[in-house]
């Protein structure tokens, strides 16, 4: 089963997998108008800066078993077998915060949304965009991603390219052979730079 893969070290932090889903989870479907709406749009997936400013795109990871479904005291929160979806259901959410509290990766928020009654702020997080599956396309995030730090793929496909990377570059390095290719070499540099200013 296809699902967003994250490939940290890819990310540029242009923040636009923020956009999209704060577009693709708004009432109009379009960025011009969700602007205005009300509630705005939030996204439920959040680019964090690492020590030298380097983007790292969280969000959810559907984990099995999950923290937060087994935290979750009203049960609002269940899988969705066929997408493997941990999904919260805003009509049962009490906003009690258990499974943030729970959740080791600090995806879930807490804010008014279009999917519950005007007014309640409940919990959001990933919803791996099923309206948009459903539609035969794949999530905003991995759509929007030009950078390829977010990938809707098979995650066996994703570790197996992982994998044959790291091969490579153990035997780059045996080699005596740079192990980064030289634009990424670049970049780290240039954000270590800044970090220092």
């Amino acid at each position: 089963m296809k699902q967003v893969v994250v490939h940290p070290e890819r990310c540029v932090g242009c923040m636009q997998c923020m956009a999209a889903c704060a577009t693709a989870h708004s009432q109009s479907q379009t960025l011009f108008t969700a602007v205005c709406e009300n509630p705005l749009p939030k996204p439920r997936i959040h680019v964090g800066a690492g020590r030298y400013g380097q983007g790292f795109p969280n969000r959810c990871r559907h984990c099995d078993p999950a923290p937060c479904m087994l935290a979750c005291l009203p049960g609002a929160i269940s899988r969705i077998p066929e997408s493997n979806t941990v999904f919260i259901n805003p009509d049962i959410c009490i906003n009690c915060a258990s499974c943030a509290m729970a959740c080791p990766f600090g995806v879930i928020r807490y804010h008014p949304d279009t999917s519950a009654l005007p007014g309640k702020t409940v919990a959001v997080k990933c919803d791996n965009c099923m309206d948009r599956r459903k539609a035969g396309h794949m999530p905003a995030c991995a759509e929007i991603c030009k950078s390829g730090a977010l990938t809707f793929e098979k995650s066996t496909e994703a570790q197996k390219r992982k994998s044959n990377a790291v091969a490579r570059s153990v035997t780059l390095a045996a080699e005596g052979e740079a192990a980064v290719p030289p634009g990424i070499a670049l970049l780290d540099s240039v954000k270590k730079a800044y970090a220092r200013i």
